[in-house]
């Protein structure tokens, strides 16, 4: 025998379905609506880059490859451009006395840096001028402070002279650090010449050039001193 259900159930079953899926309709839309209204929100907070991000914090930088075999490094970075500024390389820091090397991540040359041709610069020998290292090194600091009007001796001893001077190029950096120590039983005077800040131009890995400045100003020291120099010239870098 057929059973069969009432119109009035019938109707009443298909207006209970139709609740219902209005229902599940009405909350899927207030979960959309909630998850675009997050998303506008998200959209309205700005985004830095990581770059960006890490310019507003001074950062150490010491493994990065933008300050490679420095030390007491910070950076300054943005899409365009970083900026390094180390200060632990002086002679106080090295606990063998010697004057630091020059990397390739920085503007300068070096007695030290044999292992790096493009900023090594061979020792200069007083004997021209005088068998006397006390005489020598007289005239070496003499010429140290007639160099640059500019030029600040921070420290000055029988045997090591430590200055400073603001740096020459690019423009508007710190300071370039000059170290001389003299070697009386060699007859010879060793030199450091460098600039704390490096200029990273994005994409290039190349610190901006100093023009030679640090060379140059070696070169204006050692011309009026009339010293010689025990090996060949330093030409410096060709990148402008």
């Amino acid at each position: 025998m057929r059973s069969f259900l009432s119109p009035s159930l019938v109707l009443s079953c298909c207006l209970g379905s139709a609740s219902s899926l209005s229902l599940n309709a009405h909350t899927a839309n207030q979960n959309r609506r909630h998850v675009i209204a997050s998303i506008a929100a998200s959209l309205t907070t700005p985004i830095l880059p990581l770059s960006l991000a890490n310019a507003v914090q001074d950062i150490p930088t010491n493994q990065a490859a933008t300050s490679a075999g420095r030390r007491q490094c910070h950076t300054d970075t943005n899409p365009t451009r970083t900026i390094v500024e180390c200060t632990g390389e002086l002679r106080k820091y090295n606990a063998d006395g010697r004057l630091s090397s020059v990397s390739a991540t920085e503007n300068g040359v070096s007695t030290s840096a044999v292992k790096n041709p493009s900023r090594f610069s061979p020792p200069w020998t007083y004997l021209t001028e005088t068998s006397d290292a006390k005489v020598a090194w007289k005239s070496l600091v003499n010429a140290v402070r007639s160099v640059d009007d500019r030029v600040d001796i921070v420290e000055l001893t029988d045997d090591y002279l430590h200055a400073t001077i603001p740096t020459e190029f690019p423009r508007g950096l710190s300071y370039d650090d000059l170290e001389f120590l003299i070697r009386p039983d060699d007859n010879i005077v060793l030199y450091r010449s460098v600039s704390r800040t490096s200029v990273f131009v994005y994409p290039l890995t190349q610190p901006v050039s100093d023009k030679n400045s640090n060379l140059n100003r070696l070169e204006k020291i050692r011309d009026n001193l009339g010293w010689d120099m025990l090996g060949f010239k330093q030409t410096g870098s060709n990148i402008i």
